[in-house]
């Protein structure tokens, strides 16, 4: 007998939670799943903060207590749900929370590989999508940039005003297979 929706994207999101994580792999397992009662734009969808400072609140509601505060401008996160003109969000570490929807931009960015932050390594940004194009710059593990279109496997990015090609599957902030311009 087929899961009733709801029970599904909580499971899902369990799912997603748990391998996040874990670190088995970088990406939330679901996306598209449906659109929202109140936007009427994808659930999930990525999105990034429009302020410097963002409470996010364990409930849709400025009654409800704050468990975080966000400094970072532009930094992507994931709406996983809409109640009225609140959001609940997840960012790259799993923190999931609601936030007033006009803290929110459409704006598109990224975190290289926040899952190696840390680690001794460095995300390479190409002129173009190759593995093989000069490179443009190469950056740590945890930094933001915007993300302007993202096809085949690559997208494009900007940070510190370098533009250039990522892989795909280096970033946060986008899904595995999306596309867009």
């Amino acid at each position: 007998m087929p899961l009733a929706a709801p029970l599904r994207r909580s499971l899902l999101s369990l799912v997603g939670a748990a391998i996040l994580t874990a670190g088995a792999i970088p990406f939330p397992v679901a996306h598209a799943v449906e659109t929202g009662p109140v936007s009427k734009l994808p659930l999930p969808r990525y999105v990034s903060l429009k302020a410097s400072r963002v409470n996010l609140r364990i409930g849709p509601g400025r009654d409800y207590p704050v468990s975080w505060l966000y400094l970072k401008e532009g930094l992507p996160v994931e709406v996983i749900q809409e109640y009225d003109r609140w959001r609940r969000i997840r960012d790259s570490e799993g923190t999931e929370g609601w936030v007033y929807y006009s803290l929110l931009s459409g704006q598109r960015t990224s975190i290289a590989a926040p899952w190696l932050k840390g680690k001794a390594t460095l995300i390479d940004i190409h002129r173009s999508p190759a593995t093989d194009a000069p490179l443009v710059a190469r950056i740590e593990p945890g930094v933001v940039s915007s993300v302007s279109q993202c096809t085949a496997g690559w997208c494009s990015v900007e940070v510190a005003e370098r533009s250039g090609y990522v892989r795909q599957q280096e970033i946060w902030g986008v899904y595995p297979d999306e596309t867009f311009q």
